[in-house]
């Protein structure tokens, strides 16, 4: 066995460092008898952990369970459903700083700034679905005295929930307790660099739902989440990642014409008008749209900021000296504003995209531009905020998801001239209209072909709102009652003839 290196924090985080699979209620090592090893993206080479290595025999095993525990769940009043919902969601709330922690350890995602905070969500989204489990309802269509017309809003089944490391406690949020309100049985794969949350979650998960239920498998997606997108005993493939590999993911389902949505990549527009220099607000609401406290490391980051020519040196300079007094540095410590990109492939891709901006004639660098090369950040996948000036809407910077720390800075002067550049983009998951002028907010805002618009805010997504993209930004949505409606139901219609 591997040799697991655990300073004192860590220890303390882990009651122990190897997390089994979570199937038909019980944990359990993989078929394959194989393990993978969680790194630590603040120290590198540091091992926290290890996983089971699942393989497709660990997958049966988990649909067959997820299907037997279907028939029963389905079964279930709403209320005793919703109850459930609310226990977790209250174990979830008396650990929250463990599973902060773990986050922090398991994604490189700073403590204060961005752990807790995902924490948080985990539990108002456990209790929202538990309040709206009684909305999966039909209706009665006035039909005469000869026949009864009525729906049903029935569950789909086996839901197998793909995640992502970046936010994997949040975008498990967005999944798992409306599949469950809804009467479906999930399946969750975690995260290959970031399992540790996902499996302590189901953990929870096990004290209230019975066996089956909740199931959860690690290990590489190119196994197992290959064998549940392509599974006959699999109803829904719910995925969050990148476009390239959600189209893979999209490929295998529709194959079998299985329900699918995909939450994928983004490449957002974060339009500033001249009146909104004065906002005393504005720059920790770019602060916050940046996603920098991720390491830009969202789907939703407002990467492309659209800067009106009246106050494109302005904004640039206040916006470079607020994103420069970030504190980059140790995920669990406190004082950290930014923690550390996931792993080394990531590291290695964001310095491609900072070689390319630093090379090309035509872009300055405002800020940051190189990746730390001396001092205790160089132990870590660390990378600092950068801002690019001078770009335009056709450059790669502008194009192209980084998934790191950096902002390419556009100059605009007429609004037509902007939500073209805006829409000008395979991607429409997210974007952001900074002014005080109704009018430029509101068409603005219905002009650009995104799912999801914040107008004077860069905040993340609320309780209830539904959440999902266009274009190659995804299809579906969650988070919402609309969500768990369309989502992770499906409809029918029951006609009864009546004596009369």
């Amino acid at each position: 066995m591997t040799e697991i290196i655990l300073d004192e924090r860590a220890a303390g985080i882990l009651a122990g460092v190897e997390q089994l699979l979570w199937i038909d209620g019980r944990a359990t090592e993989a078929s394959t008898g194989e393990w993978r090893e969680v790194r630590n993206p603040a120290r590198r080479g540091e091992i926290i952990g290890r996983v089971p290595a699942a393989g497709e025999e660990d997958v049966n095993r988990a649909v067959s369970a997820a299907r037997r525990a279907f028939i029963e769940w389905r079964s279930v009043h709403f209320t005793d459903r919703a109850r459930a919902l609310l226990a977790i969601a209250d174990d979830i709330e008396a650990e929250a700083e463990k599973f902060a922690q773990l986050t922090a350890l398991d994604t490189g995602n700073a403590l204060s700034s961005q752990a807790r905070p995902e924490v948080k969500t985990l539990v108002s989204l456990f209790r929202y679905f538990a309040g709206v489990a009684g909305e999966s309802k039909g209706v009665t269509l006035p039909a005469g005295d000869q026949q009864l017309q009525y729906t049903r809003r029935e569950p789909l089944g086996v839901v197998a929930c793909i995640l992502p490391w970046n936010s994997p406690l949040m975008i498990a949020a967005f999944k798992v307790p409306a599949a469950l309100a809804a009467g479906n049985t999930v399946i969750l794969k975690a995260a290959d660099d970031a399992p540790l949350t996902i499996q302590y979650l189901a953990q929870v998960c096990q004290r209230h739902v019975p066996a089956g239920v909740v199931n959860s498998l690690t290990g590489r997606g190119s196994v197992i989440g290959n064998a549940l997108s392509t599974h006959p005993g699999v109803d829904k493939v719910s995925f969050t990642g990148s476009t390239e590999v959600g189209r893979g993911v999209a490929a295998q389902a529709s194959e079998r014409l299985a329900h699918l949505s995909l939450e994928l990549g983004g490449k957002n527009p974060s339009i500033v008008f001249p009146d909104a220099v004065e906002d005393e607000g504005i720059l920790d609401g770019l602060m916050l749209s940046s996603r920098f406290a991720r390491q830009g490391q969202s789907c939703t980051a407002g990467s492309r900021l659209f800067l009106h020519e009246d106050i494109y040196d302005e904004m640039l300079d206040k916006l470079a000296a607020r994103l420069g007094a970030m504190v980059v540095g140790d995920p669990l410590d406190e004082a950290t504003d930014m923690g550390a990109v996931i792993n080394q492939s990531q590291f290695d891709q964001i310095n491609g995209f900072l070689e390319d901006g630093r090379n090309h004639p035509d872009l300055t660098t405002v800020l940051g531009g190189t990746a730390p090369t001396e001092g205790p950040l160089t132990e870590g996948f660390y990378h600092v905020p950068t801002i690019f000036g001078g770009a335009r809407n056709d450059f790669r910077l502008a194009q192209e998801e980084i998934f790191g720390p950096v902002l390419v800075a556009i100059k605009w002067k007429d609004v037509d001239e902007v939500i073209q550049m805006a829409n000008d983009s395979h991607y429409g998951l997210a974007a952001y209209v900074w002014t005080h002028d109704l009018d430029n907010a509101l068409n603005t805002a219905h002009r650009i072909e995104s799912g999801w618009v914040q107008v004077n805010q860069g905040g993340g997504q609320v309780v209830g709102q539904s959440y999902g993209g266009y274009k190659q930004s995804g299809m579906g949505r969650e988070a919402s009652l609309e969500g768990m409606l369309e989502g992770f139901t499906q409809i029918k219609q029951v006609n009864v003839k009546l004596r009369g």
